[in-house]
C-alpha cells in the first residue's frame, strides 16, 4: 500500500562517532524520470541504480498503467519497454502516486497532451498539496482538469485531443512544474518554451537530450529559456541513477554534528542545480571533502568524506540558492540548530506546499526542542545553540512528511536528550534503507 496506515513512532538518542561507508540509495528525482522517459521511448530502457522507494515504486506501476511494460531484474535493476511519445493507454483504474509530488506531476504532464482520461489520488498528504500550479499550464495545451476545492486530488486530467504548443513563464521555480510542462510539450507539434528567472534542477533537460529530443536551453534577458521541439521519437538508453543528493544529506549532517565522526558517501550527484546545501555546509565552515569527481549517467558525481565539526557559524543562506536546495532546508535547520549564531534561510515560500508546510513542521518541532525559531511565509530563522547544546527531549509531528522525520531523528542523534518522532513510516518513500543504513554507522535509533 502506499498510504500510510499506521503510525510508526521512533527515537534518536545521542550517539558515539559516526564511522564507515553510508551507501545511500538512487536519485529520486532521476529515478521517477527514467521510468517515465523510458515509458515514452520506443524500445527497452534499462535502468541500474533506481531508488526502490515507495514514490517511485508508485510510478513505476503507474507507467504500468497507462500500457509500459516495467520489469525488475535484480536491486536497482529495471527494464522500461516504451510505448513511444502519445502512445500512453487510458488506464482502466486510478492512479495512486502515494506520497509523490514530484510523480504526480510529472505523470499528469506526461499524459496531458494525448487524448485519454485519467484520475489520480495519493495518500492523505498528498491530497491536501494544490495541484493548480501544474493543471493551469497544462490546460493552455487543451487538457482539462477537475479535482477538489482548491485544485487537489483526487482529480480527473482529460487530455488534449488536439494539442497546442506553450510558452509558459514559470511565476515561481519549480522543477515539478518545469518538468510537467516539457512532457507535454513532447507530444505537441511545434516548439514549447519554458522560461524561469532562475534554474532549477535540470535532470529532465539532461535526460531529454539522452534521450533525442531536441533541446535548446539558453540565457537571455527573460531568464533561463528552454525550447523543446515537440513529436519526437525517443531512443530507449542505458540509465545508470547516480545516488540521490538529497539522501545523502542526512548521514552527511549527521557525521557533522555527532562528535568524533568520520564517514564516506560514494557516488553522489553533484548537479549543479542540485548541490546548494552542500555549497551552504561548506560557507558554515563544515569539514567535507569531494573526491574522485567524474560523471556517471550523465550526471557530475563525487565521493564525500566528512567528519565532525564542532565550531559551525550561522550564515545568510542567499535566496537565490533555494531552487538548488528546496528539499534540504529542514535538515539544513537541523544543523543552524547546532550552529553557533542565527542561521538566516529567505525566499523559502515553496516549503509550505511540499508534504507538509515545512517551515511550520520544523519551526514547532524545533521550539520543543529548545531552540528559538523566527519565520513568516518566506522566511525561516534559526538562532543556534552550538554544538551539541540543543536541549532535546520532545517528540515531533512528522505530517507523513519523509524528510521531517529524517531531520528530527538527526537531532536527536546529538541532543542532550533523546528526540522522538510520532510516525517515521513515511521515510520509506524516498530513504528505504535509512534506519539500518544509520544504525550501521553507529547510530542510536529505535
Amino acid at each position: 500500500m502506499s498510504a500510510h496506515t499506521e503510525a510508526q513512532p521512533m527515537q534518536a538518542s545521542k550517539s558515539g562517532p559516526l564511522k564507515g561507508v553510508a551507501e545511500v540509495p538512487g536519485d529520486k528525482s532521476i529515478s521517477h524520470r527514467a521510468l517515465i522517459f523510458g515509458a515514452m521511448a520506443v524500445g527497452e530502457t534499462k535502468i541500474t541504480g533506481l531508488l526502490e522507494g515507495q514514490d517511485v515504486l508508485d510510478t513505476a506501476r503507474a507507467m504500468q498503467a497507462f500500457g509500459a511494460e516495467v520489469t525488475q531484474h535484480g536491486p536497482g535493476a529495471w527494464s522500461v519497454h516504451g510505448v513511444g511519445v502519445g502512445g500512453f493507454r487510458e488506464p482502466v483504474d486510478m492512479i495512486d502516486c502515494g506520497n509523490s509530488g514530484t510523480g504526480v506531476r510529472l505523470i499528469m504532464g506526461t499524459m496531458a497532451t494525448t487524448a485519454i482520461t485519467a484520475t489520480f489520488t495519493g495518500d492523505a498528504s498528498l491530497r491536501k498539496r494544490p495541484m493548480g500550479r501544474v493543471t493551469e499550464p497544462l490546460a493552455l495545451f487543451g487538457a482539462r482538469a477537475y479535482g477538489r476545492q482548491g485544485g487537489r486530488l483526487p482529480m480527473t486530467l482529460v487530455g488534449a485531443a488536439n494539442p497546442v504548443p506553450v510558452r509558459y513563464a514559470l511565476p515561481v521555480a519549480s522543477a515539478q512544474v518545469k518538468s510537467a510542462v516539457l512532457l507535454a510539450g513532447l507530444n505537441a507539434p511545434g516548439e514549447t518554451m519554458v522560461i524561469e528567472k532562475e534554474p532549477t534542477r535540470d535532470h529532465s533537460e539532461r535526460m531529454l537530450l539522452g534521450f533525442g529530443a531536441k533541446l535548446n536551453v539558453e540565457r537571455t534577458g527573460e531568464g533561463h529559456v528552454i525550447t523543446l521541439t515537440g513529436r519526437p521519437e525517443l531512443r530507449p538508453q542505458t540509465v545508470a541513477v547516480p545516488r540521490d543528493p538529497s539522501s545523502a544529506a542526512f548521514p552527511v549532517s549527521a557525521a557533522l554534528l555527532v562528535d568524533g565522526s568520520d564517514i564516506t558517501v560514494p557516488g553522489v550527484s553533484q548537479n549543479l542545480t542540485r548541490n546548494g546545501l552542500y555549497l551552504t555546509l561548506v560557507e558554515m565552515g563544515a569539514s567535507i571533502e569531494f573526491m574522485n569527481p567524474r560523471e556517471e549517467g550523465g550526471e557530475p558525481v563525487a565521493d564525500l568524506r566528512v567528519r565532525f565539526t564542532g565550531d559551525l557559524k550561522g550564515i545568510e543562506v542567499p535566496p537565490e540558492r533555494a531552487p538548488s536546495m528546496i528539499d534540504e532546508y529542514p535538515i539544513l535547520s537541523v544543523i543552524a540548530a547546532n550552529a553557533t549564531g542565527k542561521t538566516v534561510m529567505r525566499g523559502v515560500k515553496e516549503l509550505r506546499v511540499k508534504e507538509s508546510d515545512r517551515i511550520d513542521a520544523m519551526a514547532r518541532g524545533l521550539e520543543a526542542c529548545g531552540v528559538v525559531i523566527e519565520e513568516d511565509e518566506d522566511t525561516l530563522i534559526v538562532h543556534g545553540l552550538g554544538a551539541g547544546n540543543v536541549p532535546g527531549g520532545a517528540t515531533a509531528k512528522t505530517h507523513l512528511d519523509h524528510r521531517i522525520a529524517m531531520s528530527f531523528l538527526i537531532l536527536g542523534m546529538c541532543a542532550k536528550k533523546p528526540v522522538a518522532v510520532d510516525d517515521a513510516s513515511p521515510i520509506v518513500t524516498s530513504f528505504p534503507i535509512f534506519v539500518p543504513l544509520m544504525k550501521r554507522l553507529g547510530a542510536t535509533l529505535g
